[in-house]
Protein backbone atom coordinates (compact mmCIF):
# COMPACT_ATOMS: atom_id res chain seq x y z
CA UNK A 1 0.00 0.00 0.00
CA UNK A 2 1.12 3.56 -0.76
CA UNK A 3 0.22 6.28 1.73
CA UNK A 4 1.60 9.69 0.71
CA UNK A 5 2.29 12.34 3.31
CA UNK A 6 -0.16 14.57 1.43
CA UNK A 7 -2.38 13.83 -1.57
CA UNK A 8 -3.25 17.10 -3.27
CA UNK A 9 -4.62 15.27 -6.30
CA UNK A 10 -7.44 13.85 -4.18
CA UNK A 11 -8.39 17.35 -3.05
CA UNK A 12 -8.20 18.69 -6.60
CA UNK A 13 -10.42 15.90 -7.93
CA UNK A 14 -13.17 16.82 -5.48
CA UNK A 15 -13.15 20.49 -6.60
CA UNK A 16 -11.97 20.13 -10.18
CA UNK A 17 -14.89 21.87 -11.89
CA UNK A 18 -14.88 24.90 -9.58
CA UNK A 19 -11.10 25.25 -9.61
CA UNK A 20 -10.90 25.04 -13.39
CA UNK A 21 -13.64 27.65 -13.71
CA UNK A 22 -11.67 29.96 -11.40
CA UNK A 23 -8.55 29.58 -13.54
CA UNK A 24 -10.48 30.31 -16.72
CA UNK A 25 -12.11 33.33 -15.10
CA UNK A 26 -8.67 34.77 -14.35
CA UNK A 27 -7.44 34.03 -17.85
CA UNK A 28 -10.41 35.77 -19.42
CA UNK A 29 -10.10 38.80 -17.14
CA UNK A 30 -6.37 39.21 -17.87
CA UNK A 31 -6.01 40.72 -14.40
CA UNK A 32 -3.24 38.79 -12.68
CA UNK A 33 -1.95 40.96 -9.83
CA UNK A 34 -4.25 42.07 -6.97
CA UNK A 35 -7.67 43.06 -8.39
CA UNK A 36 -11.16 41.91 -7.40
CA UNK A 37 -10.15 38.29 -6.80
CA UNK A 38 -7.72 39.39 -4.09
CA UNK A 39 -10.14 41.94 -2.61
CA UNK A 40 -12.87 39.29 -2.40
CA UNK A 41 -10.51 36.79 -0.76
CA UNK A 42 -9.42 39.36 1.82
CA UNK A 43 -13.06 39.99 2.75
CA UNK A 44 -13.79 36.27 2.94
CA UNK A 45 -10.78 35.67 5.20
CA UNK A 46 -11.88 38.57 7.43
CA UNK A 47 -15.30 36.99 7.78
CA UNK A 48 -13.79 33.59 8.57
CA UNK A 49 -11.19 34.55 11.20
CA UNK A 50 -13.16 37.56 12.52
CA UNK A 51 -10.43 40.06 11.68
CA UNK A 52 -11.05 43.70 10.79
CA UNK A 53 -8.40 43.87 8.06
CA UNK A 54 -6.68 41.31 5.86
CA UNK A 55 -4.06 42.05 3.22
CA UNK A 56 -3.10 39.38 0.69
CA UNK A 57 0.64 39.06 0.11
CA UNK A 58 3.05 37.01 -1.97
CA UNK A 59 3.97 34.27 0.56
CA UNK A 60 3.96 33.32 4.21
CA UNK A 61 7.59 34.40 4.45
CA UNK A 62 6.75 37.79 2.97
CA UNK A 63 3.86 38.04 5.41
CA UNK A 64 6.36 37.85 8.27
CA UNK A 65 8.73 40.23 6.53
CA UNK A 66 6.13 42.91 5.80
CA UNK A 67 4.76 42.60 9.34
CA UNK A 68 8.17 43.39 10.83
CA UNK A 69 8.60 46.25 8.39
CA UNK A 70 5.21 47.62 9.43
CA UNK A 71 6.29 47.87 13.08
CA UNK A 72 9.43 49.76 11.98
CA UNK A 73 11.93 47.08 12.97
CA UNK A 74 15.35 48.68 12.83
CA UNK A 75 18.89 47.25 12.58
CA UNK A 76 20.06 45.98 15.96
CA UNK A 77 16.51 45.73 17.32
CA UNK A 78 15.85 42.38 18.98
CA UNK A 79 12.98 40.00 18.24
CA UNK A 80 12.23 37.04 20.50
CA UNK A 81 11.40 33.90 18.52
CA UNK A 82 11.35 30.15 19.18
CA UNK A 83 14.52 28.34 18.15
CA UNK A 84 12.32 25.53 16.83
CA UNK A 85 10.33 26.53 13.74
CA UNK A 86 10.48 26.82 9.96
CA UNK A 87 13.49 28.87 8.85
CA UNK A 88 11.47 31.90 7.74
CA UNK A 89 10.63 32.81 11.34
CA UNK A 90 14.28 33.61 11.98
CA UNK A 91 15.32 34.48 8.45
CA UNK A 92 13.07 37.53 8.12
CA UNK A 93 14.48 39.04 11.33
CA UNK A 94 18.04 38.75 10.06
CA UNK A 95 17.09 40.04 6.60
CA UNK A 96 16.14 43.32 8.27
CA UNK A 97 19.49 43.35 10.10
CA UNK A 98 17.78 42.87 13.44
CA UNK A 99 18.80 40.22 15.96
CA UNK A 100 16.79 37.03 16.50
CA UNK A 101 16.76 36.20 20.21
CA UNK A 102 16.10 32.50 20.61
CA UNK A 103 13.82 30.83 23.14
CA UNK A 104 13.28 27.16 23.95
CA UNK A 105 9.95 25.47 23.31
CA UNK A 106 7.25 23.82 25.38
CA UNK A 107 7.74 20.02 25.57
CA UNK A 108 4.10 19.20 24.74
CA UNK A 109 3.14 21.68 22.00
CA UNK A 110 6.63 22.50 20.60
CA UNK A 111 5.48 26.15 20.69
CA UNK A 112 7.55 28.89 22.33
CA UNK A 113 7.77 28.46 26.11
CA UNK A 114 6.19 31.64 27.54
CA UNK A 115 7.82 31.09 30.92
CA UNK A 116 11.24 31.64 29.32
CA UNK A 117 10.44 34.80 27.38
CA UNK A 118 10.68 37.52 29.99
CA UNK A 119 14.28 36.72 30.94
CA UNK A 120 15.28 37.38 27.32
CA UNK A 121 13.86 40.92 27.15
CA UNK A 122 16.34 43.80 26.97
CA UNK A 123 16.08 47.51 26.16
CA UNK A 124 16.57 46.56 22.50
CA UNK A 125 13.65 44.12 22.34
CA UNK A 126 11.03 45.26 19.84
CA UNK A 127 8.73 42.28 19.35
CA UNK A 128 7.81 38.69 20.17
CA UNK A 129 6.96 36.25 17.37
CA UNK A 130 5.06 33.24 18.70
CA UNK A 131 4.64 30.42 16.17
CA UNK A 132 1.44 28.37 16.23
CA UNK A 133 3.34 25.26 15.22
CA UNK A 134 1.61 22.36 13.45
CA UNK A 135 -1.77 24.10 13.80
CA UNK A 136 -2.02 24.47 17.58
CA UNK A 137 -2.07 27.81 19.37
CA UNK A 138 0.77 29.15 21.46
CA UNK A 139 -0.09 30.34 24.99
CA UNK A 140 -1.27 33.77 23.93
CA UNK A 141 -2.56 34.90 27.34
CA UNK A 142 0.91 34.78 28.86
CA UNK A 143 2.58 36.15 25.73
CA UNK A 144 0.22 39.11 25.42
CA UNK A 145 0.57 39.86 29.13
CA UNK A 146 4.37 39.95 28.82
CA UNK A 147 4.15 42.11 25.68
CA UNK A 148 1.81 44.60 27.36
CA UNK A 149 4.04 44.81 30.44
CA UNK A 150 7.12 45.62 28.36
CA UNK A 151 5.39 47.58 25.56
CA UNK A 152 6.33 45.05 22.87
CA UNK A 153 4.68 44.21 19.57
CA UNK A 154 3.37 40.67 18.95
CA UNK A 155 3.57 39.23 15.43
CA UNK A 156 1.79 35.87 15.22
CA UNK A 157 3.35 33.33 12.87
CA UNK A 158 0.18 31.45 11.96
CA UNK A 159 1.55 30.01 8.71
CA UNK A 160 0.38 26.53 9.72
CA UNK A 161 -2.68 27.57 11.67
CA UNK A 162 -5.44 29.20 9.64
CA UNK A 163 -8.67 28.25 11.40
CA UNK A 164 -7.04 27.43 14.73
CA UNK A 165 -8.94 28.92 17.64
CA UNK A 166 -7.51 29.92 20.97
CA UNK A 167 -9.12 28.61 24.17
CA UNK A 168 -11.39 31.68 24.36
CA UNK A 169 -12.66 31.19 20.81
CA UNK A 170 -10.57 33.86 19.09
CA UNK A 171 -8.81 32.79 15.91
CA UNK A 172 -5.03 32.84 15.99
CA UNK A 173 -3.67 35.65 13.87
CA UNK A 174 -6.17 38.08 15.38
CA UNK A 175 -4.81 38.20 18.94
CA UNK A 176 -1.47 40.00 18.50
CA UNK A 177 -0.74 43.14 16.52
CA UNK A 178 -0.40 41.31 13.19
CA UNK A 179 -1.10 37.73 12.12
CA UNK A 180 0.83 36.07 9.31
CA UNK A 181 -0.56 33.22 7.19
CA UNK A 182 0.81 31.03 4.40
CA UNK A 183 -1.07 29.53 1.46
CA UNK A 184 1.77 27.28 0.33
CA UNK A 185 0.19 24.28 -1.46
CA UNK A 186 0.85 21.87 1.41
CA UNK A 187 -0.95 24.01 3.99
CA UNK A 188 -4.47 23.21 5.19
CA UNK A 189 -5.62 26.02 2.91
CA UNK A 190 -3.20 25.91 0.01
CA UNK A 191 -3.05 27.63 -3.35
CA UNK A 192 -1.53 26.58 -6.66
CA UNK A 193 1.76 28.28 -5.75
CA UNK A 194 3.10 30.73 -3.20
CA UNK A 195 0.74 33.05 -1.38
CA UNK A 196 0.16 34.56 2.04
CA UNK A 197 -1.84 37.06 4.05
CA UNK A 198 -1.46 39.42 6.99
CA UNK A 199 -4.31 40.27 9.33
CA UNK A 200 -4.72 43.03 11.90
CA UNK A 201 -7.38 44.85 13.87
CA UNK A 202 -5.37 48.09 13.79
CA UNK A 203 -6.51 50.46 11.02
CA UNK A 204 -3.20 52.36 10.95
CA UNK A 205 -1.18 49.15 10.63
CA UNK A 206 -3.52 47.89 7.92
CA UNK A 207 -2.99 51.01 5.83
CA UNK A 208 0.77 50.80 6.27
CA UNK A 209 0.75 47.12 5.26
CA UNK A 210 -1.16 47.94 2.08
CA UNK A 211 1.38 50.63 1.18
CA UNK A 212 4.37 48.43 1.97
CA UNK A 213 2.86 45.72 -0.25
CA UNK A 214 3.31 47.93 -3.34
CA UNK A 215 6.88 49.17 -2.82
CA UNK A 216 5.78 51.77 -0.29
CA UNK A 217 4.11 53.97 -2.90
CA UNK A 218 0.93 55.98 -2.36
CA UNK A 219 -0.18 57.28 -4.74
CA UNK A 220 1.56 55.11 -7.32
CA UNK A 221 5.17 56.17 -7.99
CA UNK A 222 5.22 58.49 -4.93
CA UNK A 223 7.14 56.99 -2.02
CA UNK A 224 7.39 58.21 1.57
CA UNK A 225 8.55 54.79 2.77
CA UNK A 226 10.41 51.83 1.25
CA UNK A 227 8.33 48.71 0.79
CA UNK A 228 8.61 45.75 -1.51
CA UNK A 229 6.84 43.67 -4.12
CA UNK A 230 4.61 41.71 -1.76
CA UNK A 231 1.48 41.50 -3.93
CA UNK A 232 -0.75 38.44 -4.10
CA UNK A 233 -1.67 37.38 -7.61
CA UNK A 234 -5.28 36.95 -8.64
CA UNK A 235 -4.94 33.30 -9.68
CA UNK A 236 -3.94 32.28 -6.15
CA UNK A 237 -6.77 34.34 -4.70
CA UNK A 238 -9.31 32.77 -7.06
CA UNK A 239 -8.16 29.27 -6.13
CA UNK A 240 -8.28 30.07 -2.41
CA UNK A 241 -11.78 31.52 -2.74
CA UNK A 242 -12.95 28.13 -4.03
CA UNK A 243 -11.20 26.22 -1.25
CA UNK A 244 -11.99 28.42 1.76
CA UNK A 245 -15.63 27.26 2.20
CA UNK A 246 -14.32 23.68 2.54
CA UNK A 247 -11.64 24.48 5.12
CA UNK A 248 -13.82 23.73 8.13
CA UNK A 249 -14.79 20.27 6.87
CA UNK A 250 -11.15 19.54 6.01
CA UNK A 251 -10.16 20.59 9.52
CA UNK A 252 -12.75 18.27 11.00
CA UNK A 253 -11.43 15.48 8.78
CA UNK A 254 -7.91 15.99 10.07
CA UNK A 255 -9.15 16.09 13.67
CA UNK A 256 -11.10 12.87 13.13
CA UNK A 257 -8.02 11.20 11.66
CA UNK A 258 -5.90 12.39 14.59
CA UNK A 259 -8.41 10.89 17.02
CA UNK A 260 -8.31 7.63 15.06
CA UNK A 261 -4.51 7.51 15.23
CA UNK A 262 -4.56 8.36 18.93
CA UNK A 263 -6.97 5.57 19.79
CA UNK A 264 -5.18 3.00 17.62
CA UNK A 265 -1.73 3.81 18.98
CA UNK A 266 -2.99 3.56 22.56
CA UNK A 267 -5.14 0.45 21.97
CA UNK A 268 -2.24 -1.42 20.40
CA UNK A 269 0.11 -0.44 23.21
CA UNK A 270 2.37 1.68 21.01
CA UNK A 271 1.72 4.70 23.20
CA UNK A 272 0.65 5.03 26.82
CA UNK A 273 -1.31 8.29 26.61
CA UNK A 274 -1.44 11.70 24.96
CA UNK A 275 1.01 14.47 25.75
CA UNK A 276 3.85 12.56 27.44
CA UNK A 277 7.15 14.39 27.16
CA UNK A 278 9.77 11.70 27.74
CA UNK A 279 10.39 8.09 26.80
CA UNK A 280 9.74 5.79 29.76
CA UNK A 281 9.78 2.93 27.27
CA UNK A 282 12.01 3.34 24.22
CA UNK A 283 9.86 0.88 22.28
CA UNK A 284 6.87 3.22 22.42
CA UNK A 285 6.05 6.52 20.76
CA UNK A 286 4.97 9.86 22.18
CA UNK A 287 1.74 11.37 20.85
CA UNK A 288 0.64 15.00 20.49
CA UNK A 289 -1.99 16.36 22.84
CA UNK A 290 -4.59 18.99 22.01
CA UNK A 291 -3.73 21.82 24.39
CA UNK A 292 -7.22 23.12 25.11
CA UNK A 293 -9.20 19.93 24.80
CA UNK A 294 -11.55 20.88 27.67
CA UNK A 295 -12.34 24.38 26.42
CA UNK A 296 -15.26 23.45 24.21
CA UNK A 297 -13.58 25.11 21.23
CA UNK A 298 -13.78 22.81 18.24
CA UNK A 299 -10.63 23.91 16.42
CA UNK A 300 -8.10 23.80 19.24
CA UNK A 301 -5.70 21.91 16.93
CA UNK A 302 -6.15 21.80 13.16
CA UNK A 303 -3.33 19.28 12.55
CA UNK A 304 -1.43 20.90 9.74
CA UNK A 305 0.93 18.14 10.82
CA UNK A 306 0.40 15.12 13.06
CA UNK A 307 3.66 14.63 14.92
CA UNK A 308 4.82 11.55 16.77
CA UNK A 309 8.10 11.23 18.65
CA UNK A 310 10.18 8.08 18.67
CA UNK A 311 13.60 7.20 20.09
CA UNK A 312 14.98 5.75 16.84
CA UNK A 313 13.43 8.40 14.62
CA UNK A 314 15.78 8.20 11.66
CA UNK A 315 15.51 4.41 11.50
CA UNK A 316 11.71 4.61 11.61
CA UNK A 317 11.72 7.28 8.91
CA UNK A 318 13.70 5.03 6.60
CA UNK A 319 11.49 2.03 7.40
CA UNK A 320 8.27 3.91 6.63
CA UNK A 321 9.72 5.25 3.39
CA UNK A 322 10.72 1.73 2.33
CA UNK A 323 7.15 0.63 2.96
CA UNK A 324 5.52 3.37 0.92
CA UNK A 325 4.46 5.64 3.78
CA UNK A 326 5.14 9.36 3.37
CA UNK A 327 6.75 11.13 6.30
CA UNK A 328 8.79 14.22 7.08
CA UNK A 329 10.87 15.77 9.84
CA UNK A 330 9.55 19.18 10.96
CA UNK A 331 12.31 20.33 11.75
CA UNK A 332 15.67 18.53 12.00
CA UNK A 333 17.88 21.48 13.02
CA UNK A 334 16.87 24.23 15.48
CA UNK A 335 18.01 27.75 14.64
CA UNK A 336 20.76 27.83 17.25
CA UNK A 337 22.47 24.89 15.52
CA UNK A 338 22.15 26.31 11.99
CA UNK A 339 25.48 27.35 10.48
CA UNK A 340 24.14 30.74 9.39
CA UNK A 341 23.29 31.63 13.00
CA UNK A 342 26.64 30.75 14.54
CA UNK A 343 27.11 34.47 15.21
CA UNK A 344 24.46 34.23 17.94
CA UNK A 345 26.96 32.28 20.02
CA UNK A 346 24.66 29.41 20.95
CA UNK A 347 25.81 25.79 21.17
CA UNK A 348 24.39 22.32 21.47
CA UNK A 349 22.70 21.88 24.82
CA UNK A 350 21.55 25.48 25.18
CA UNK A 351 17.94 24.63 24.25
CA UNK A 352 17.43 21.01 25.36
CA UNK A 353 13.67 20.74 24.73
CA UNK A 354 13.98 21.97 21.15
CA UNK A 355 16.90 19.63 20.52
CA UNK A 356 14.92 16.68 21.87
CA UNK A 357 11.99 17.56 19.58
CA UNK A 358 14.30 17.96 16.57
CA UNK A 359 15.92 14.57 17.19
CA UNK A 360 12.76 12.56 17.84
CA UNK A 361 9.81 14.06 15.94
CA UNK A 362 8.29 12.67 12.75
CA UNK A 363 5.20 13.72 10.79
CA UNK A 364 2.95 10.98 9.39
CA UNK A 365 0.03 11.35 6.95
CA UNK A 366 -2.99 13.21 8.37
CA UNK A 367 -4.75 14.78 5.34
CA UNK A 368 -8.57 14.54 5.43
CA UNK A 369 -8.95 12.14 2.48
CA UNK A 370 -7.06 9.34 4.28
CA UNK A 371 -8.98 6.08 4.63
CA UNK A 372 -9.10 3.94 7.76
CA UNK A 373 -7.29 1.19 5.80
CA UNK A 374 -4.44 3.59 5.06
CA UNK A 375 -4.20 4.70 8.67
CA UNK A 376 -4.30 1.08 9.87
CA UNK A 377 -1.42 0.33 7.53
CA UNK A 378 0.58 3.22 8.99
CA UNK A 379 -0.10 2.05 12.56
CA UNK A 380 0.72 -1.55 11.73
CA UNK A 381 4.03 -0.64 10.10
CA UNK A 382 5.06 1.52 13.05
CA UNK A 383 4.13 -1.39 15.32
CA UNK A 384 6.18 -3.76 13.19
CA UNK A 385 9.20 -1.48 13.43
CA UNK A 386 8.97 -1.03 17.21
CA UNK A 387 8.54 -4.75 17.87
CA UNK A 388 11.79 -5.41 16.05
Amino acid sequence: MKVPLLDLKAQYASLKTELNEALIRCAESQIFILGNEVTDLEKNINDYIKSKYSIGVSSGTDALLIALMAIDLKPDDEVIIPTYSFFATAGVVSRLNAKPVLCDCDPVTFNIDPDKIEELITEKTKAIVPVHLYGQSADMDKIMSIAKKHNLRVIEDAAQAIGTQYKDGRFVGTIGDIGCFSFFPSKNLGGFGDGGLVSTNDEELAEKLRILRVHGGKPKYYHKIIGGNFRLDSIQAAILKVKLPHLQSWTEGRQKNAEYYNSKFIETGLAESLGKTKFDDKNKILLPEPVYKSSGVKNYHIYNQYIIRVEKRDELKNFLTENGIGNEIYYPVPFHLQECFEFLGKVKGDFPVSEFCANSSLAIPIYPELTSDQMDYVVNKISEFLKK
